[in-house]
């Protein structure tokens, strides 16, 4: 999947993302706020995808990441009354620190074993939380109150935009890079890249890096935006499962899919939820996806590409007949 930067695909980014900008003149508040959670939830797609689209490692346990970002600023900007640009930063680090620590173990077995450990990590940190420190985590409630970043659905907007567009141009120019490539192929054959020479231990230690990082960047704003947090609900299983629906149904390993999963996904469940109140619309959008997923596994990245194709060359053909 490496290959040099394109102009034109800058180009791409700078219109795709410049029309994204207009988009508070053009819908309502109701809707503008529906995009900040398509926002979020590409962001922490995009994450998930860096280590588990790219490797072929399968993470089961990205709440986990998501949750010491989230936990760790709120606990620092509400109880200690750290200034957010401060606790935003050590949030991230924190997340990419501890995250290391738990995961690097795992990273040394594959397949289901990893997925198992991953899920693990999740529903100890969900236990965790509850149990010590209440007065600083909030035990089952949680916390509310949190200082917010931004007021009105405009501003949240804006910010959520630009989060996670530096985050989409960032993570899509390093995978133009020979490092990119190597994380490609690892999930392609990682013993034919060990036998190339390259350490995959630490190439997939890079990966897990970036994508903590950014978890821990998306899990931090995402309290700031939200105002407050509470484990049952990002501990959930369906957040997990939506977080993976949307990175496989958009297009696992291409950065722009999960963020069309993401949008797909997050408006899909906005339209069934009058219909479908409860955890039923979960079944629907799952049915979809697997149907989506059944039709085409590369997701609706490659639908739109392969769609793209067919037009230039029925153009081409009418060109020059």
């Amino acid at each position: 999947m490496g290959g040099t930067i394109n102009w034109r695909h800058l180009l791409l980014w700078a219109v795709f993302l410049g029309g994204m900008a207009l988009l508070p003149q053009l819908v309502s508040k109701g809707t503008l706020r529906t995009f900040i959670f398509a926002n979020y939830l590409a962001i922490f797609a995009m994450s998930w995808d860096v280590l588990s689209g790219r490797t072929g490692y399968i993470s089961f346990g990205h709440p986990f990441l998501i949750g010491i970002g989230a936990y760790t600023t709120a606990i620092l900007s509400y109880r200690f009354d750290v200034p957010v640009g401060v606790s935003i930063p050590l949030a991230v680090i924190t997340t990419m620190a501890a995250g290391t620590l738990f995961f690097l173990p795992a990273l040394r077995v594959k397949g289901t074993y990893f997925a198992l450990v991953t899920l693990a990590f999740m529903e100890l940190m969900y236990q965790l939380v509850q149990v010590i420190r209440p007065d600083l985590t909030g035990g089952t409630r949680g916390i509310s109150g949190v200082q917010t970043l931004t007021r009105g659905a405009v501003n949240g907007y804006y910010l959520s935009l630009v989060l996670m567009g530096t985050i989409a141009v960032s993570l899509w120019a390093m995978m133009k890079t020979r490092m990119g490539t190597a994380l490609s192929a690892i999930g392609m054959n990682e013993e034919a890249v060990e036998g190339l020479g390259l350490n995959t231990t630490k190439l997939k230690l890079f990966a897990f890096m970036v994508g903590a990082g950014v978890a821990g960047i998306g899990g931090a704003f995402y309290v700031h935006y939200l105002g407050s947090i509470a484990p049952r609900a990002l501990f959930d299983i369906n957040f997990l499962f939506t977080i993976i629906v949307a990175a496989l149904i958009g297009g696992a390993s291409t950065i722009i899919g999960p963020m069309a999963g993401a949008f797909f996904l997050t408006f899909l469940l906005e339209y069934l939820r009058p219909i479908l109140p409860g955890a039923e619309r979960y079944f629907i959008y799952g049915g979809i996806a697997l149907v989506l997923y059944m039709y085409q596994p590369k997701g609706i990245y490659e639908v739109i590409r392969q769609a793209h194709f067919k037009l230039a060359g029925s153009a081409r053909h009418e060109h020059n007949p």
